[in-house]
């Protein structure tokens, strides 16, 4: 094990040679390559991959990079200091070249396989071979492990080039999606959200690719053009990049043994999660069995209150399959995601998402990657009948344990000590009725007015629109419910409570965001960034890093208002294809 870096020193990583001590590839090291790999790397041609934890594989480097932004929180966290972000050696080998990396960092990344099951059911239908042997890392190349801090991460590449599971595809991803998980990943990270972090953002000043997507003012639900955009590679960062696809592969080839070492390649794996994600909570002495018992404990609790934190911060993950879910517990994997503006229980930002996906439906969706999680895993307990009955408790209770954090978050998003049903319910009503913007609302909420005026800031219509005949009906429910409430935390005049309205105030804002990632103000930013100004992606990226922080006017002024009603229903503005 390397040693850490030291935050009492002072000490910050200036170039990749002081940076090259802390590398520590331990999924490398324990885990089982593919016996069928190269031993440079160039593999690049889908094929199929039979057993084997990972492929050894060289990135592509994308050609002429420039530096677009860097997380300057991040490299804070890790002891980097910014310059290393423009360095020519740190660019080289985070837009995909690793030939010239000094020791003990290696000139290989790797790519890992994993299954697909959309809510619940096993799917091979992607994979080219039919097999589900063909599927995993299409273009996503981890590059380096490393302990910072003592913290272990793992760096990856978004766009790195062509794996054996591409299936076809070029490899690449393109600045417009690269910018969007870019400044999604760190505002996540704000919001106190799980999630995998953003290191860094490169563009290709001449490699281009064509994609399908929107012309302007295009109102068609899928892409009607093929445009040409750049090529660029962001790196994510986290603990490990392990999903419960990953382990649905291997618990697969387990249950059907379709080789010898297969139930041997399922516990390694499990095992190593266990060691990168949870050994701070499951001892490591433990017989397997026991371990694989906690580990559902532990991921059922961490899943559930991640779960209850997107909805909190308007967050919906447009396709929650098993394998965008991670196995550590946090977001992984922001392809069509999307944060809700106006209020819509069955939002949806992905056109081929589907409702069992929608904003709410989101712990239903958890549930069925649990339930995927625990089946993988079901191998391992073989004869091991009090365990196996355990782990089917587990899966079992995940609906309670998905309520209670749910009814927990609605309750201090609402300043309140226990939850109302009735309350909540009729407030879900109004706010779908009226309908508000999510993020406004409850951020106007959250300064405890005395009538619902400062709350009609986040009306998309006025009462007398949403209302129709029935306006003051309306008005007088709303006035209702706010004076129901008001008297549920404990203020029950305009006057009264004066000390206590501030301590909800407080606390509801601690959990109540100002700012919301809207993506009217992305797409300018990405559009920008295409043609070489890379400024108003960095503001925004400063405004989505602070998000329950009062900024300038100027800020508010800009980034903190509803839609505008022309940018409703427009192709990539509103909704968007998955296409990167």
């Amino acid at each position: 094990m390397k040693q850490p870096l030291s935050r009492e020193t002072g000490f910050e990583v200036t170039n990749l040679e002081e940076l090259a001590p802390m590398a520590d590839y331990s999924l490398m090291d324990h885990l089982t390559p593919d016996p069928d790999a190269t031993s440079d790397g160039v593999d690049h041609r889908p094929r199929q991959v039979f057993s084997g934890h990972y492929v050894p594989v060289r990135p592509t480097a994308i050609e002429t990079p420039e530096y677009v932004a860097h997380s300057e929180d991040l490299f804070r966290e890790l002891g980097f200091a910014d310059s290393l972000a423009q360095s020519d050696d740190f660019i080289r080998m985070f837009s995909g070249d690793l030939s010239l990396v000094p020791e003990p960092m290696r000139k290989l990344g790797w790519a890992s396989g994993y299954a697909l099951s959309i809510y619940g059911n096993e799917y091979t239908q992607q994979c080219p071979f039919q097999t589900g042997n063909g599927y995993g890392d299409g273009r996503a190349i981890s590059v380096l492990e490393a302990v910072f801090n003592g913290r272990r991460w793992e760096m990856q590449l978004k766009g790195g080039g062509q794996t054996p599971y591409c299936r076809g595809g070029d490899g690449r991803a393109v600045l417009r999606s690269s910018v969007r998980e870019f400044l999604a990943q760190e505002h996540m990270h704000a919001l106190g959200v799980p999630t995998s972090r953003s290191l860094s953002l490169y563009v290709s000043k001449t490699e281009r690719v064509r994609r399908p997507w929107y012309s302007e003012g295009s109102h068609s639900r899928d892409p009607d053009q093929l445009v040409s955009e750049p090529v660029a590679i962001s790196t994510r960062v986290a603990p490990s990049f392990i999903r419960v696809g990953q382990l649905e592969l291997f618990g697969r080839r387990a249950r059907k043994q379709e080789h010898p070492r297969a139930i041997e390649e399922l516990e390694q794996l499990v095992l190593h999660l266990i060691d990168r994600e949870y050994s701070g909570v499951i001892d490591q002495t433990l017989a397997t069995p026991t371990k694989v018992v906690m580990l559902a404990q532990a991921f059922r609790g961490r899943l559930a209150s991640l779960v209850a934190n997107w909805i909190r911060v308007g967050y919906c993950q447009g396709n929650f399959n098993s394998d965008n879910c991670a196995a550590g517990g946090f977001t992984l994997d922001y392809g069509p995601f999307g944060f809700c503006e106006v209020f819509e229980p069955f939002y949806q930002p992905w056109t081929g998402g589907g409702q069992h996906f929608a904003f709410l439906n989101q712990p239903a969706a958890a549930e069925q990657n649990f339930k995927s999680f625990c089946s993988a895993l079901r191998p391992l307990l073989n004869g091991h009948e009090d365990e196996l009955a355990q782990l089917d408790e587990i899966q079992k209770g995940f609906p309670e344990v998905m309520q209670a954090e749910m009814e927990r978050m609605w309750s201090a998003k609402l300043g309140l000590k226990d939850f109302d049903a009735e309350l909540f319910r009729e407030l879900m009503m109004l706010m779908t009725r009226t309908p508000v913007d999510y993020t406004i609302f409850f951020r106007e909420l959250s300064s405890v007015p005395d009538d619902i005026e400062p709350l009609k800031q986040s009306f998309y219509r006025s009462l007398d629109e949403a209302g129709g005949a029935d306006s003051e009906g309306l008005l007088k429910r709303w006035s209702e419910w706010l004076a129901k409430w008001k008297c549920q935390i404990g203020i029950d005049g305009a006057g009264n409570g004066s000390r206590l309205r501030e301590e909800r105030s407080r606390d509801m804002k601690l959990v109540n965001p100002k700012y919301t990632m809207r993506e009217w103000f992305v797409v300018p930013a990405y559009q920008q960034a295409a043609d070489g100004d890379y400024l108003p992606l960095r503001e925004l990226q400063k405004v989505l890093n602070q998000p329950y922080d009062e900024q300038s006017d100027g800020v508010e002024h800009r980034y903190n208002r509803l839609k505008p009603f022309e940018l409703f229903d427009l192709g990539g503005f509103s909704h968007y294809s998955c296409s990167s």
